[in-house]
C-alpha cells in the first residue's frame, strides 16, 4: 500500500472517529462570519496539492465551521439523520456517478428506484395507487420537499389549463385524471404520436388562464407553497389557522375559493400540511380535498411523513384522508428517516399529471439525442420526464442499503425513541408552573414558552422568550429554534424542541432542559426584581 491509499484508509477512519467522539464537540459552530474567506486563497493552486495536506486542512478549517446535525443533543429545526449505510450508499453511488436520465443512462439507477420507491409505500402505508409497479401513479426521489411542491405545483398547472382547454374547446382531450392523448402503457409513459405527444394547451388559452390561477397554502404552511407561487409567478393565498393547533381548515378554504370565484380567478392548486414546521400541525386533509376535487392537492409531510411507518401513527396523522384525496405526497427521508440528505420521496396519484406536464421528447426533433429504443417503446421509465432537471443522483442506493441494513422494525425502533423522549419531556414541562405548553406536543416536536403569570399579555411574553433564546443561543451546548404561532387569536413566540438524532438519549433530552430551565430561572429573576424597581 503506498501513501496515497493509506491517506485514503485514513479518511475513512477519520470519518468514523467522528462519529465516535461526535458527542465530545459542542453542538453549535463558534466560528465568526468570515473565518474562512479569511483563511483560504483567494484562487485556486495551479498545480495539484497531495491528498494528506487536503484532508489536514478539512480537519483544522472546515471542522470549525462545522454545526454538527447528528449530535446526539441536536434539538433545532428538525433532525437530519444520516447512518454508516446511507454514507456508505452515498460512496457506492459516487463510485459509480452518472446522469441518471433515462432508463439507458444505468438501468440499476432507474430500476432501484422504482423498487425502494415501492418499498416505502408499503412501509408507510400508503395506498396501492401510488406504487409505481402498479401502472398508474408512482414514486421518485428528488433532493427536497420544496423541488417536489414545485412539481406538483408545475403539473397542477398544466392539469388546470388543459381542463379549461378541454372545456373551450368541447373535447375531453387532456383532462388530467379523466383522460389523456395517446395510449398510456405500463410504465406510465404515452406511446409516441408523430404529431402528439403529451397534450399541448393552446398558446390562447395559457395567456388568457395563467394571470387568474391560485394557489392557496396556510400561514403554517412551508415557503414550499409560496416559493413555488414566486417561481411560477403565480398568485399564492396563506389563509389563516386558529389556536391551539393551527391547523388549515376546510371552511377556510371554501370562503376563499367562492370568493376568488366570483371574482374570475381559478383554484388550481392547494397545499395540505401533515406536521407543519412550527408546531406540527396537521391539517385537515379531507376537509381540503373534498369540495374542490378540481383543485390539484398536494401534501407536505417532509418531517412527519416517515412517522407513517408506525401503524399507531397512521390514524392521528390522518393517512386515510392522504390516501383518499391527495393528488401528490412529499416526505423527507433525510430527516427523520435514517437516510442522509438529500433523499426526498415523491408520490403522485397519476404519474401522468407529470408527464403530460415536464415530458419535451415527442415530437421534439432538437431533444432527438435524448430518445431511445427503450424509452419510445413505452417498456421503462424515464425519471427525466417526472422532474424538472434533466440529470439526476442516484440516490436510491443509499435508501436501499438503509432499509436492508436497519429493516422496518429498525427504523420504526428509532422513531418510537424520539416519541417516548418528547412524551418525556412533555411531562417535565408541565411540571414547571414557569412555562407553558402553546402547541399540542407531536411525535418528536414540543413548543413551550417561558411565562411570567398566566395573564401576561402575548407582546411581554414574546419580549421575554426572545430574551431567552439569546441567553440559550450564547451557549454551545444547547441547540434550539424558536418559532412564531400566527393564528386568528394571537401571535406567539416559542421554542421549539425537536427530538429525533440518532444518538440521543433521555438523558441528553434531560441535560438541555435543565438548562432551559436555569436560564428562565434566571431571566424570570430579573425579570421581577425589574418589576418591583418600578
Amino acid at each position: 500500500m503506498d501513501i496515497e491509499e493509506q491517506v485514503r484508509y485514513a479518511a475513512i477512519d477519520q470519518i468514523c472517529d467522528y462519529y465516535q467522539t461526535l458527542n465530545q464537540r459542542p453542538v453549535k459552530s463558534e466560528v465568526k462570519p468570515g473565518y474562512l474567506l479569511e483563511q483560504l486563497p483567494t484562487s485556486p493552486p495551479a498545480k495539484g496539492q497531495p491528498f494528506n495536506e487536503i484532508a489536514a486542512d478539512f480537519q483544522a478549517r472546515i471542522m470549525p465551521g462545522i454545526t454538527h446535525w447528528q449530535h446526539q443533543k441536536w434539538f433545532g429545526y428538525f433532525p437530519s439523520v444520516v447512518t454508516f449505510e446511507s454514507i456508505l450508499g452515498d460512496l457506492y453511488s459516487s463510485s459509480v456517478t452518472n446522469p441518471g436520465f433515462n432508463w439507458s443512462c444505468s438501468p440499476a439507477c432507474t430500476e432501484l428506484e422504482q423498487v425502494v420507491t415501492d418499498w416505502m409505500v408499503e412501509v408507510l402505508g400508503l395506498d396501492p395507487v401510488f406504487r409505481t409497479s402498479g401502472g398508474k401513479g408512482g414514486g421518485i426521489i428528488g433532493n427536497s420537499a420544496s423541488e417536489s411542491c414545485l412539481t406538483a405545483a408545475i403539473a397542477a398547472r398544466e392539469r388546470a389549463l388543459r381542463y379549461l382547454a378541454s372545456q373551450e374547446s368541447k373535447t375531453l382531450n387532456g383532462l388530467g385524471h379523466d383522460g389523456a392523448a395517446g395510449h398510456v402503457t405500463q410504465s406510465g409513459t404515452a406511446t409516441p404520436q408523430t404529431a402528439g405527444g403529451p397534450t399541448a394547451v393552446p398558446l390562447s388559452v395559457r395567456e388568457k388562464h395563467t394571470k387568474n390561477l391560485v394557489m392557496y397554502v396556510s400561514t403554517q404552511t412551508h415557503s414550499v407553497g409560496s416559493k413555488a407561487a414566486l417561481i411560477l409567478g403565480m398568485q399564492c393565498r396563506a389563509l389563516p389557522v386558529h389556536a391551539p393547533d393551527y391547523s388549515f381548515r376546510g371552511d377556510v378554504l371554501r370562503k376563499a375559493i367562492e370568493e376568488d370565484v366570483k371574482n374570475g380567478y381559478i383554484p388550481f392548486f392547494v397545499v395540505g400540511t401533515v406536521g407543519s414546521t412550527s408546531s406540527g400541525a396537521v391539517d385537515h386533509i379531507a376537509e381540503l380535498g373534498e369540495d374542490y376535487p378540481t383543485a390539484f392537492l398536494h401534501v407536505d409531510a417532509a418531517w412527519a411523513g416517515v412517522a407513517y411507518a408506525l401503524p399507531e401513527q397512521r390514524k392521528p396523522l390522518r393517512l386515510d384522508e392522504v390516501n383518499k384525496y391527495a393528488d401528490s405526497f412529499c416526505t423527507n427521508m433525510h430527516k427523520w428517516g435514517l437516510v442522509g440528505f438529500d433523499c426526498s420521496l415523491f408520490f403522485v396519484r397519476d404519474r401522468r399529471d407529470l408527464t403530460e406536464a415536464l415530458d419535451i421528447t415527442p415530437g421534439a426533433n432538437i431533444q432527438a439525442y435524448l430518445r431511445t429504443k427503450e424509452g419510445d417503446s413505452g417498456a421503462v421509465i424515464d425519471y427525466r420526464n417526472w422532474q424538472l432537471a434533466l440529470g439526476r443522483r442516484f440516490r436510491s442506493i443509499k435508501l436501499w442499503f438503509v432499509l436492508r441494513g436497519y429493516g422496518v422494525e429498525g427504523l420504526q425502533a428509532h422513531l418510537r425513541n424520539g416519541i417516548e423522549y418528547c412524551e418525556q419531556l412533555t411531562t417535565l414541562v408541565k411540571r414547571n408552573a414557569s412555562f407553558e405548553i402553546v402547541a399540542p406536543p407531536i411525535l418528536g416536536l414540543l413548543d413551550f414558552r417561558l411565562i411570567t403569570d398566566p395573564k401576561a399579555e402575548d407582546p411581554e411574553l414574546n419580549a421575554l422568550n426572545a430574551e431567552l433564546m439569546d441567553r440559550l443561543n450564547s451557549r454551545p451546548e444547547v441547540m434550539l429554534t424558536q418559532t412564531v404561532l400566527k393564528s386568528v387569536e394571537s401571535e406567539v413566540y416559542c421554542i421549539r424542541f425537536a427530538i429525533g438524532a440518532q444518538k440521543t438519549t433521555w438523558e441528553d433530552v434531560e441535560e438541555i432542559w435543565h438548562v432551559v430551565e436555569q436560564e428562565g430561572a434566571k431571566l424570570l429573576g430579573e425579570w421581577k426584581q425589574k418589576q418591583v424597581a418600578n
